[in-house]
Order: structure tokens, then C-alpha cells, then sequence
């Protein structure tokens, strides 16, 4: 006879997982808390077995869903709060992640992606790598030496920061050289794990591997520039093994190392670093599970043959969403002892997964490497898109239906793995599918006249009909400018009130009328400034933009726009990219009537200031139903008429920013002409128009331009500002090495990212190197950037030792005539 029992506190449960995709078995019996059952009692065991597909996250936004941490991280730096309350926040926002992802089913879930400001910085402190002049005397490193890395203060400058592979995210470089004395000085990796598990959530610890550590490093100064920087691996090895030792005593039995450089093109000295490495770290990591993570690119097949080969690894990484080569890979021969992390869920985008291909990629992938070898994965790390649809409540329905953030796309990874299972989620699935085809055959997306003006640029390559030493020269009779002419790169502080105002415009709280008075006395008090300063080129200081590229977006047709679309740049500077959803074109002119009042209230040249098509296209979520390049001509055309318009209305210097052309070039040498080819024509289709004596300046920042030098020269812009001073210089180099440039050039005499202010004898100092490798005649005086995210305070006394830097040179040249 069967005893029922209606009330359990507890039912005793055994769970067997021996494999990231396994049968669970779930038994049910008599052992229940509380309950002694009578003598004689039978009880009926029931054993259920059901296949579970295991699921994983790469990484995830830091910044929170209304950029709680970038808050917190300026009042710190401004004094208004203290460490505990900025760690309190940090808390708080990786508690609410790991459990987002526990919620929402992810099995593999990352710690320690979490960074207060770089994941690379973070590894620099985990090694002890500080260079000297930080002045750290040992110990575990705080936020007194970590904050000044990278950023600066004061009295020393901050470490150089450049661009993360081809995103817009920036890391810091870490300075390394022979007598770098490396030591275990941040425990944060085993912190963060420990602080997870508190929560009741066991997570794969990640670190940034060891060999893409050193090949993202760069000679420390006063080192050799030829310096093997993998010959310190034997230095730093020691440390990822007391880190990883750590972890296993604190219960973790998985790790990931991030080694993205694997999809660069490396030489065979490069693959051995890896093998030899993670051969050193085989008996450390025994009883570990070690996943490999590679990202944004395919891994090219010599670099596929070593990764497959390492002993200590468990499972491998790729992205199947920019690698496309990776299947092919895969398909040529896949261990079959390794786990397959398969990234089919864009980290890089925000438009939502084709569900039914993807579930198509997988079981192919099933078929190939084995059901119980196949973890779903995203493509690379959330870090890259935006955090929650959920806050979009202004978002036309529509477009919203087309879109996943990083949120939404943990849902995603999750129903796939569950479909995989056999446990599909129709009614998702159809969702998916109703909203792509609504995509596809929505009115909105479609121009037929702008994609017929776009295919017909293919026949010219839209160059300039004079060079560009004839149009300087009609550009100095018009301009009559002095040697070494100082100008800004274009925006100005964006002050607190100011950003106020701009809200409360935009929420029709304030009349236009009041709006356009604000804004216009805005700018005089900034042309005013420069004037004061004795700023040769001016510029009107941009009060009426939040974002060099949404601005522009905001005026042009194809483009959406979200409330906390937040993507995080570098730091606490977070961006809101637009969404480029349909073909592009200008409805009106965007620029020109603040441009002509700026003009109007100086005899100084007034610089136009647009952003051009490539940086709009790099800048943005783009459409992925239509090749980048089609994409990019579209924009160039629209630029194009907003260049003519402010020509006519009597701006005679007009720049286009292309802040962001590197960053787009492609991973791999093969594939980067092409990428140049298109990206070069572009910006040249939006000045081919213009007369000789109208100056065309561009704008390049933190990237490193010295292998793409060529492509710059043949943008034919006639003057181009470019970043400098923070990446030690090294773009002299290019000149030192005979590289002759004809066209006006501007290096970045100061770093505007770092709150230090140099001083006159150090700008001159600058001013002489490149004085030494370039003519006269060509070289412009201007920051590095910017000056949207600094105070009137640095930017006064910065500007004003940086025009008497350029008097001074002046009139040393003078007296040597």
C-alpha cells in the first residue's frame, strides 16, 4: 500500500552533471526533512532523465542599465564620495549581473569581467606591473595607484590607451621591459569568485591569457622598441599560477582565459609562445577545466591547429558570428575529447539572433564535434552592446521588435540551448521570426534613390582636381595664417547646466527661442575664450551636440535612437551609438546655421565641424542586411551635401572627423585593403566638390596609425590633427623612417584624457621633436582631442601654455632666419 504525503518541506534531490551538456537525473525518495514516514511504509522512486544543453556568456556590460558605475566612478574622482561608496556600487552591479544570468539559465557564468576601468589594466595590477613612476612601493594595489595608471593626475602622465582589436572600446597598454619586477599584487580575480559563490552562484573566473597579455604590451620608455616582449613570459607565469591556485583552493572548477589575439595574424615564434605557455601552466591547472576564449575574428588555421593541440585545455571559444571561417575549421577536424563554446550570439550588435539559423549552425555543429561536446555561447563579451531593451520605453515599436541588448540576448543563448534540448520555445522562436520578417519587408528600410546615387559612385574615385601643395597654397593667401598656427580639435566642456539645457529642450520644457539664446551665448562665450587666447583657427565649441555621431544621426534619415543605449568607450565615457536600420540620406542641412553664427562673431577662420562617414558608420549599430561599404557610401553622400552647404554659406576650413577610420580595419592582413579602399573613397567623396582654397582638416584619435600611414596620406585632406602626445610619440616615427607628408599635420601636442595640465616648456619640447622630422610649413599646434569631457579649469591654463609653446617656437625660428 502507497502512503501519500501531501506536505514535504523538502524533497531530496540528486543531480548528476558530469559534462557541460548531460542527461540529469533527478531522484526522488525518502529522505525528507522533518518527515519520519510509519513502520511499513512504501515509497515509489522515480527516476527522470530529460537532456540539458549547457549555456555561456563570454563577459557583460560593467556600466549598469543607467550607467550606475560611471557615476559613481566621477564622483570619486571629483572627491564627492569615497572608496566604500564607489565599491559599494561596483557591488551591487556584479551581484544584480551574476544573478541576471543565473535567472535567466546561463550555466557558465563569468566573474571578474567586472573592471573599474579596463579588464587589460586590471591584469597589469593582477601582475604588479606598475611603472615606476606611479611610485608604488609593493603590496596589493589600490585605487591611489590604479586610477592615476590610467588616467593620470597631477604630476604624472597617465599610461597610453588605444583601441581594443576593431572595437570602440579602448584598454590600456601595459609598459613592460626587461627589469620589470612582476609580483601577485591584485587579488581581484579570486575576490570577485569568492564574492559570487557568497551569492549562492558558482561562475568561471576570467583572465586575460598570458600570451595575449604580452603581444597587447608595448616597450616600456627608455626600452628598446625591438625588445621581445614574449621573453618575459617566464616572468609572468609564476603569477597566473599562484592566481589560479588561489582559485582552486577557493572552490572554482572552471577558468577562462581570454586569448584573443589568436585571430590576428601571428608568426610561428608567436603560436609557440602558446603552446610553450600552457604547457608551462599543464600541472597547475590539473583538476581544472580550462576554457580558451577567441573572439571577433576567425582564428586563422596554423593558430586553430596550435589551440587544438594543448593538452591542459578542456574547451575552446570562437566566434561563429564574425568568424565565419571558424565552421569550416571545425569542420576540418575538431578534437574530440574538447568541449565546443560556439558563439552564435552577437556580442557586436544589437539586432536580434536569427534564432532557426542558428539552431541550424548548431545541430550541424552537434553532428560534428558530438551532443554532449556543445556549449552555446555569445560571440565575444556583452561589453560591446547595449544593456537592457526593457529601458527603451520611447523606441518605436517596430524597430524595438528587431533588436536584442545584452539583456535580451542572455535570453536568446538560453532558448537556444533549451531548443537544442528539446525544449523549444515556440512561441519565442515564432516571435523571432515574425519580427525578421518584418525587417525585411518593412517600407522604412528601403530608398530606392538613395541606393541608386550610392551605386553610382562607383565609377570615379571622387579625388580633388589639384594636389594638395597647390591648394595650401591657396588656402594660406585666403587664410593668412602664422608658422606653426594653433587650433582645437572642435567641441569644448559640456558643463552640467549645459547638458541641462539640452534636456529640457528635447523635453519641451524650454521654448526654441530660449533654447537657440542659451546655445548662441554659449558660443560666443567660447569664441570669445579663444580669442583671449590668441587661437589662430577657431572653432565653435559644439554646446548644441550630446555626441559627435548621434547629432548627426539624429538629422538623418535611416537612423534610431535610443534613451540608454550605452555602450562603454573607455573608463566612465560611455557612448549611445545610433541604429542605422534603413538606406541613408540628409533631409536638410545639419550644421550650417550655428557654424554661420559662430563665424559671425570673429574675423579668425571658423571651422565647420562634421563627423565623417566612416567614424558614423564605426560609431554605430549597423544594419547587417546590407554590405558596411554600401552602408558607408550612403553616408559619404549625405556628408558630402552638408560640406557643400557650409562652402556656400562662407566657412572656409571645414573638418571631417574620422576619428574611428582605424578602427575598423580589419583584423587580418588579407583583408585590410579592401576595408581602406572603400573607407579612403568615402572621405573623399565628401570634399571632391569643394574649391582649392576651401581647407579640409580631418581628425584621427588613440588608434595606432603608423601601419595605415599610406591609406591616411591618400585621403588627400589637406590638413589632419592627429592623437600623439599619449602614445609616447611613436607616430614621429613614421617620419623618422622618411615617409614624406606634404599636407598640414597637426600631432597632439597634450593629452586631453588625463586631467594633467603640461606645461609651456613641455609642450615646446614636443613642438621641437616634431619640428625634427617635419617642415615648417606643414605642422599645426592643437591637443589631442577634444574637450567635451574636461573642465574650464584644465582647459584654460592647458590652451593658454599651449599657444605661448607655439609664440616661443615661433620666434626661435625667426631669429634662426
Amino acid at each position: 500500500m502507497l502512503t501519500t504525503v501531501k506536505k514535504l518541506s523538502s524533497i531530496y534531490m540528486r543531480l548528476v552533471l558530469p559534462s557541460p551538456s548531460s542527461s540529469t537525473i533527478l531522484s526522488f525518495g525518502s529522505s525528507i526533512s522533518g518527515f519520519t514516514p510509519p513502520r511499513g511504509t512504501q515509497f515509489l522512486r522515480l527516476n527522470f532523465r530529460f537532456r540539458t544543453m549547457a549555456s555561456h556568456v563570454v563577459g557583460y556590460p560593467r556600466m549598469g542599465p543607467k550607467r550606475e558605475l560611471k557615476f559613481a566612478l566621477e564622483s570619486f574622482w571629483d572627491g564627492k564620495s569615497n572608496s566604500e561608496d564607489l565599491e559599494k556600487v561596483a557591488a551591487d552591479l556584479r551581484s544584480s549581473i551574476w544573478k541576471q544570468m543565473a535567472d535567466a539559465g546561463i550555466k557558465y557564468i563569468p566573474s571578474n569581467t567586472f573592471s573599474y576601468y579596463d579588464q587589460v589594466l586590471d591584469t597589469t595590477a593582477m601582475l604588479g606591473a606598475v611603472p615606476q613612476r606611479y611610485g608604488w612601493n609593493g603590496g596589493e594595489i589600490g585605487f591611489d595607484v590604479y586610477f592615476p595608471m590610467a588616467r593620470g593626475n597631477a604630476s604624472v602622465p597617465a599610461m597610453e590607451m588605444t583601441k581594443w582589436f576593431d572595437t570602440n572600446y579602448h584598454y590600456i597598454v601595459p609598459e613592460l621591459g626587461p627589469d620589470v619586477k612582476f609580483s601577485y599584487a591584485s587579488h581581484k580575480a579570486v575576490s570577485e569568485y569568492k564574492e559570487a559563490k557568497s551569492l549562492g552562484i558558482d561562475t568561471v573566473p576570467v583572465l586575460v591569457g598570458p600570451v595575449s597579455f604580452l603581444l597587447l604590451s608595448k616597450a616600456a620608455k627608455g626600452v628598446e622598441k625591438s625588445f621581445p616582449l614574449l621573453s618575459l613570459i617566464e616572468k609572468i607565469l609564476p603569477v597566473y599560477k599562484e592566481v589560479i591556485a588561489e582559485l582552486m583552493a577557493a572552490g572554482a572548477s572552471w577558468i577562462q582565459f581570454d586569448e584573443p589575439t589568436l585571430v590576428k595574424d601571428l608568426d610561428s615564434h608567436q603560436l609557440q609562445a602558446f603552446s610553450h605557455a600552457y604547457s608551462e601552466l599543464e600541472s597547475s591547472l590539473s583538476g581544472l577545466n580550462v576554457l580558451i576564449e577567441t573572439y571577433f575574428a576567425d582564428v586563422p588555421a596554423e593558430a586553430f591547429k596550435t589551440v587544438t593541440s594543448l593538452k591542459c585545455v578542456t574547451a575552446l571559444g570562437f566566434d561563429l558570428v564574425r568568424g565565419s571561417k571558424n565552421l569550416d575549421l571545425i569542420k576540418s577536424g575538431f578534437p574530440s575529447e574538447k568541449y565546443l563554446f560556439a558563439g552564435v550570439v552577437d556580442g557586436r550588435n544589437i539586432w536580434a539572433n536569427d534564432l532557426a539559423s542558428s539552431v541550424s549552425t548548431l545541430q550541424a555543429l552537434e553532428n560534428l564535434v558530438g551532443k554532449d561536446k556543445l556549449v552555446v555561447s555569445t560571440s565575444c563579451s556583452l561589453l560591446h552592446t547595449a544593456v537592457d531593451l526593457v529601458n527603451e520605453t520611447k523606441l518605436d515599436e517596430e524597430i524595438k521588435s528587431w533588436l536584442a541588448f545584452a539583456a535580451q540576448k542572455l535570453v536568446e543563448v538560453n532558448a537556444l540551448a533549451k531548443a537544442l534540448a528539446g525544449q523549444k520555445d515556440e512561441a519565442f522562436f515564432s516571435a523571432n521570426a515574425a519580427a525578421r520578417t518584418s525587417r525585411k519587408s518593412s517600407p522604412r528600410v528601403t530608398n530606392g534613390a538613395v541606393q541608386k546615387a550610392a551605386a553610382a559612385l562607383k565609377g570615379s574615385d571622387h579625388r580633388r582636381a589639384t594636389t594638395v601643395s597647390a591648394r595650401l597654397e591657396a588656402q594660406q593667401k585666403k587664410l593668412s595664417l602664422p608658422a606653426l598656427p594653433t587650433t582645437t580639435i572642435g567641441s569644448f566642456p559640456q558643463t552640467l547646466e549645459l547638458r541641462k539645457v539640452r534636456r529640457e529642450y528635447k523635453a519641451n520644457k524650454i521654448s526654441e527661442e530660449d533654447y537657440v539664446k542659451y546655445i548662441t551665448e554659449e558660443i560666443s562665450k567660447v569664441v570669445k575664450l579663444q580669442e583671449d587666447l590668441d587661437i589662430d583657427v577657431l572653432v565653435h565649441g559644439e554646446p548644441e551636440r550630446n555626441d559627435m555621431v548621434e547629432y548627426f544621426g539624429e538629422q538623418l534619415s535611416g537612423f534610431a535612437f535610443t534613451a540608454n543605449g550605452w555602450v562603454q568607450s573607455y573608463g566612465s565615457r560611455c557612448v549611445k551609438p545610433p541604429i542605422i536600420y534603413g538606406d541613408v540620406s540628409r533631409p536638410k542641412p545639419m550644421t550650417v546655421y550655428w557654424s554661420s553664427r559662430a563665424q559671425s562673431m570673429s574675423k579668425r577662420p571658423m571651422k565647420g565641424m562634421l563627423t565623417g562617414p566612416v567614424t558614423i558608420l564605426n560609431w554605430s549599430f549597423v544594419r547587417d542586411d546590407q554590405p558596411r561599404f554600401e552602408t558607408c557610401y550612403q553616408i559619404a553622400l549625405a556628408i558630402k551635401g552638408e560640406v557643400e552647404d557650409l562652402e556656400k554659406a562662407g566657412i572656409n576650413v571645414i573638418q571631417i572627423d574620422e576619428a574611428a577610420l582605424r578602427e575598423g580595419l580589419p583584423l587580418r592582413k588579407s583583408e585590410e585593403a579592401f576595408y581602406l579602399n572603400w573607407a579612403v573613397h568615402s572621405f573623399r567623396i565628401t570634399n571632391c566638390g569643394v574649391q582649392d582654397t576651401t581647407q579640409i582638416h580631418t581628425h584621427m584619435c588613440y588608434s595606432n596609425f603608423n601601419d595605415i600611414i599610406h591609406s591616411i596620406i591618400d585621403m588627400d585632406a589637406d590638413v589632419i590633427t592627429i592623437e600623439n602626445s599619449r602614445s609616447d610619440e611613436k607616430l614621429l616615427s613614421v617620419f623618422r623612417e622618411g615617409v614624406k607628408y606634404g599636407a598640414g599635420i597637426g600631432p597632439g601636442v597634450y593629452d586631453i584624457h588625463s586631467p594633467r595640465i603640461p606645461s609651456t616648456e613641455e609642450i615646446a619640447d614636443r613642438i621641437s621633436k616634431m619640428l625634427a622630422v617635419l617642415d615648417t610649413n606643414i605642422l599645426w599646434v592643437n591637443p589631442d582631442c577634444g574637450l567635451k569631457t574636461r573642465k574650464y579649469t584644465e582647459v584654460k591654463p592647458a590652451l593658454s601654455n599651449m599657444v605661448a609653446a607655439a609664440k616661443l617656437l615661433r620666434d626661435q625660428l625667426a631669429s634662426t632666419k
